[in-house]
């Protein structure tokens, strides 16, 4: 299973006041759709997506900006369908054509208390979901993507045999850094999208290695297991005769 993190800027009262700012000016959803298509994306991280997708790998989202952008920006570039599941913060269109953003959690219910992460949304509890969504009998190996302070909380949560994929130089990077002894994580950082696309297919070519020896490992052992069994049954019982 692989996770991907994205870097967006965070919702605040600052967005809100955005999106009715632009809405009153006459400026409309398809205007914002427009200007988010312009968004642009390394021509070697589209590839690469693309790529692991066709492997089979379980790609999820986890970002705190929200539903409409991040599905605008996908759709446009035919990344849309690669992934499974967006956890962001939700949006969608009022009656009067505004954009509407809210926060991941609920603010009205009890906080995550997590220090590390602003209200609206913990990403290291998405990944706990992630984690906890997978039978006791499917090993998950996480690969995580990120660049933002707010990504170094589920690089926390990620335990030994997952890798963490910071960028090299921004904030999640220096944090993981400056606390290494904290991730458990194998971390393999990168600086563009060349990079990455080498990394996270090396890393995936790894992982299904290292799956493929342990299914073999596991076959021979069940299979000697059943040869055992089969050749006790065969052999004859010895029988006590009384004198």
């Amino acid at each position: 299973m692989l996770v991907v993190g994205i870097a967006m800027p965070s919702i605040n009262t600052h967005r809100f006041w955005m999106m009715t700012e632009l809405h009153s000016q006459g400026k409309t959803v398809d205007d914002i759709a427009e200007c988010l298509h312009q968004t642009p994306l390394h021509p070697r991280i589209k590839t690469v997506i693309k790529s692991i997708h066709a492997l089979g790998c379980d790609l999820r989202i986890i970002s705190d900006a929200n539903q409409f952008f991040i599905e605008k920006i996908l759709d446009h570039h035919g990344l849309l369908g690669c992934f499974s599941q967006i956890s962001t913060n939700p949006a969608f269109v009022d009656d009067q054509g505004r954009l509407r953003i809210f926060p991941y959690h609920d603010l009205n219910t009890p906080p995550h208390c997590c220090h590390l992460c602003p209200s609206n949304l913990c990403k290291g509890l998405v990944i706990d979901q992630i984690r906890a969504s997978t039978t006791q009998n499917e090993k998950t190996r996480l690969i995580y993507l990120g660049d933002g302070n707010g990504d170094f909380c589920p690089s926390l949560k990620l335990v030994e045999g997952d890798y963490v994929m910071p960028r090299k130089e921004y904030p999640l990077w220096k944090r993981i850094c400056s606390n290494a002894t904290l991730v458990k994580a194998e971390v393999h950082d990168w600086s563009n999208g060349e990079q990455l696309e080498k990394i996270l297919l090396h890393l995936i070519n790894t992982i299904s290695t290292e799956d493929n020896i342990r299914s073999r490992l596991s076959n021979q052992l069940n299979s000697s297991e059943r040869r055992i069994s089969t050749h006790e049954d065969a052999c004859p019982q010895t029988l006590s005769i009384p004198h």
